[in-house]
This record gives C-alpha cells, structure tokens and sequence, in this order.
C-alpha cells in the first residue's frame, strides 16, 4: 500500500508531490495525459509563488527564462497596478508560460525520486477509516490502487472530488472569453490592451514567436459548447482591435467561460483537494495556477507530519482552516474582475472609468490590490499557543548578521520548520533556541528542526524587529514568536510552540 498517492500533474499536484517526497515520504502521482500539454492555460507567476520556490532553492530557471513585468492589472483596467513597492525580492508579475513550468516542476519531483505514471486515469474512489482505494486505467488495462491518503490535483473536472461526494457548489458560466495563440507579421505594443462597446482583447507575447489574444467578445456570447475557428476569431480580434496584426498559423484556439465554484470541503478523510479540483473560476489576473502551487505548499507538509506519526489529525485540519478562505476571497477576486472585463454597456464602462481614476489616483488602493493579487497579504488565523501579531504571516526576504550566507529562504529549503533565535545575545548556533531545543531532548533532534542564532539586518519590519525568537512552518508562515526578555521565558515558550506544531516524537526516535 502507498502512503500517499497524488492525482493529477499540472503544477499543483506536481509541486504537492515534490514536497511530500522532500518530507522524505514515497509519493506516486498518476496522471491522465500520456504527456505534457504544449498549452499553457496559465502565463504568470505572481511574487509568492516565486518565493514559495525560493524556499526550495528553484526560483532560479524562472528568473532566468521569465519575463520581468513591475506591473500587474486588475480587470483589465487601464492603470495597471505597480508591483515594485511590494515588499518582497521579487517585486513583478514574472511572465512563464505552464507548460514551462509544468516541464520545470516534473523534472524536480523526478530528481527528488517521484514516481510519477503517465497515461494513468484514475476512475473511481472508495475509501475507509483506514486507507482510501483507487480504480485506476492504464496502458495496460484497469487496475486498483490502495493509498493511506489521496491528494486530488485533478482539475476542475476532479474525478477524485466527485468519487470521493466532496459537494462543489457555485453559479454556472454567463460569460464565454476566447483565447488564441498565433504567429504575427506585425505585432502590436507591448501591454497591448482594448476595452470599449465591441469588446475587450489583450495582447500577450509568448516564447517561440507567438503571441497571445485573450479577451470577450459581447456579440459571440451564444456559443458555449462549440469550437472557436481561426476565421471566427481573427474576426473577433480585428473589430475590437482594429487590425488583426497579420496573424497567421493558429497553434492553439479555446473558448473558456466564467463559472465559479469551491469545494464545500477540502478535505473529506483520507481525500485532500488542491488547485482547480478545489476552486474554478474565470482566468482574471492570472492567479489560479498560482494559488493552486500556495494549497499544495500548505498541505504537504502537515499531511507529511500526519502520516509519520508527528501530527494529531487536527493539524491536517487546519488545510481547509487556512486555505478554505484564500480560495473563497480568490473567487471574489475573479468575480469581480470579470464584471469589470465585460462591463461593455455604459454602466459598465462608468464603472471601469471610476476605479481606474480612483486606482491611478490613491495609490495605497493600488498597493493593496497588488497585494492581494500576489498573495503577499494572506495570513492565517492563530493556531499555535501565541497571540503575537506575527503569527500566521508569511515570512518576508530577511537575513541573518554576522553570515552572509544566513537568507531565511535559504535555510528553508530543507522543508523543515525553522527556530529563529533573534535576541542577539549568542554566536549563530548557540542561545537560548538551542538550549531550548537541547532540553526537549531525543524528540526534538529526531524533529530535525533547523536553528539558528543572529539578528536581522535591513530595514525594521512590524513585528520582527522586536521578536526575540520566532518558529517558522515549513511553509514559510510564522507558527509561533515571543518578544520576552527572558531567556528563560522565550526558551519555554518556544518548547510549548514546537509541541504544538509537532506534538509527538518520530516513530522510534529514542
């Protein structure tokens, strides 16, 4: 029997599985496709998906192959929100289509030992107190599969969320966008956008020549259901654009449209759901792919903890808990988005003219939307023994004095939590977390929990510049932090907080 088993290899359940197998679990992935899509439904990494990988020491490729943007739209308005105020490394909306990131992400989960089966529909699901079964079709015909847990990342359609009674409520599609990717003999500016009475359109370069088309078009509404054609599209194009740009060889034409629905329940037993099995929605802003990598980061490693005895079933709770809500305000977000994006009658066009004046003239509007747009804003509710405003947060880019080499990011990359001694009164190693972590004993050296002593330098942030030590979840999200003055005190406190985290010892630690 595996221990877990995911369904579905776009990037959500790609990066589900990398991460339970940095936990050090055995992870198979079955996946549909006999292989990758050369489409990419998804362009844009927004900043804390990048910085998600920079935990993991795989931002790399991305920065080096993307395309930098300092800004990022919200519904098509034309005052585009400025990202680079944003506190955070990576102050842009990074330009990757998925099938790059899909292709970097597979490589990653092989390379830390992922068994991934390519060509493999799962069909049915049943599962017990003990275990969850799997009715699986393959190459070679149908087979089953037995899992203590299954982690479905199999889409909107999710076979895993239907089999396993997972409600998915939510409004059906009123809106039809379309998309193409083409090849151009002249095209348009960058940033290329147009709103008006015929309709919205946006350009979007891609890699290998073509360019994208995304838009909604009012007078092609009754046409759910069937094939957009090259002659219906570039017609489309041409008179809300004004020109067609001299397109050419269509590689890709699609139809998507607007329905939004999240799963009632992202966990029901021994079945977790991420990324579009758990949230659908219009593609406004390009988030999904985004949140959908953010679940995955949360989940693993609590169902990690879970399934190797150091967790009570309550911290794999706390997945719902946390990311339940991140999907809901995403599909606000999205909702309210695309009433802006097809907001063609006058009202609509009044309502689009106000919050672009009002987004280009209060720019703490601005940067807030920015924020919610890259996910730097979401934090989670207190679960730990500590009501200090930095629980729950995400923890921004700092660094360690007295090492060069000490960027928090970098020393998450193990996946494990992280005890920051911040007092300033030991050499890096030494203090008050490690004595506190020497006092717990076996169990916590069997943790392996990363410490480290220093004081931050940069620029003072609410919270940390006070903070005389802080626990940080594997996930980059504060667990727990204290502001005592006493050793004693803050060397206590952090033992309750890793007790809370990681209640139980490994099986057999000493």
């Amino acid at each position: 029997m595996e221990q877990v088993i995911v369904v579905g290899g776009g990037p959500t359940g790609l990066w589900a599985a990398c991460e339970l197998r940095r936990a050090g679990l055995p992870v198979l992935l079955l996946e549909r496709r006999t292989e990758r899509s050369p489409h990419s439904k998804a362009l844009t990494l927004h900043p804390r998906t990048i910085e998600v990988f920079a935990m993991r020491g795989l931002e790399g490729p991305f920065l080096d192959e993307g395309i930098k943007l300092p800004t990022g739209h919200f519904g098509g308005l034309e005052h585009r929100l400025d990202f680079r105020p944003l506190d955070t490394p990576y102050p842009f909306t990074l330009l990757y289509p998925q099938a790059g990131t899909e292709e970097i992400l597979e490589r990653h989960a092989l390379d830390l030992g992922v068994r991934i089966r390519r060509g493999h529909a799962v069909t049915g699901l049943r599962q017990d107190e003990a275990s969850v079964g799997l009715e699986v079709s393959g190459p070679d015909g149908d087979y089953a599969e037995r899992a203590e847990y299954v982690v479905g990342c199999d889409g909107t359609g999710s076979t895993v969320r239907r089999a396993a009674g997972i409600a998915f409520p939510g409004s059906d599609a009123t809106i039809v966008g379309y998309l193409g990717d083409v090849r151009l003999d002249a095209p348009p500016p960058p940033g290329f956008f147009r709103h008006g009475a015929e309709g919205t359109v946006m350009a979007v370069p891609l890699p290998g020549g073509l360019h994208r088309f995304v838009g909604v078009d009012p007078a092609g509404q009754d046409v759910a259901g069937t094939d957009l054609t090259f002659g219906e599209f570039r017609e489309t194009v041409t008179r809300v654009a004004g020109e067609d740009f001299g397109m050419r060889d269509p590689v890709w034409l699609s139809r998507f449209g607007n329905a939004t629905r999240q799963a009632a329940e992202y966990r029901r037993g021994r079945v977790l759901l991420a990324g579009d099995a758990a949230h659908m929605h219009f593609p406004t802003g390009g988030v999904g792919l985004n949140v959908g990598v953010q679940d995955a980061m949360n989940l693993a490693w609590k169902l990690a903890a879970r399934i190797r005895g150091q967790a009570p079933d309550g911290l794999l709770d706390t997945y719902h808990t946390e990311r339940h809500p991140v999907g809901a305000a995403l599909l606000e977000s999205s909702l309210a988005q695309t009433a802006l994006l097809a907001g063609f009658s006058p009202a609509g066009r009044g309502l689009r003219s106000l919050l672009c004046r009002l987004v280009a003239d209060h720019p703490e509007l601005s940067l807030d939307l920015a924020r919610r747009l890259s996910a730097l804003d979401v934090a989670y509710p207190s679960t730990g023994p500590s009501a200090h405003p930095l629980t729950g947060t995400r923890t921004p880019d700092l660094y360690l004095a007295g090492d060069p080499e000490a960027r928090v990011y970098d020393l998450l990359r193990t996946g494990r939590p992280l005890l920051l001694d911040l007092s300033g009164t030991a050499p890096a190693g030494a203090g008050l977390a490690g004595g506190a972590l020497e006092a717990a004993g076996p169990r916590a050296r069997a943790l392996g929990i990363e410490v480290r002593s220093g004081t931050l330098t940069g620029a003072p942030r609410p919270g940390w510049s006070t903070a005389g030590a802080v626990l940080i979840r594997p996930d980059g999200h504060v667990w727990w932090a204290g502001d005592q003055p006493s050793d004693a005190a803050l060397g206590t406190t952090a033992l309750e907080a890793l007790s809370t985290l990681y209640p139980a010892p490994l099986p057999g630690a000493a």
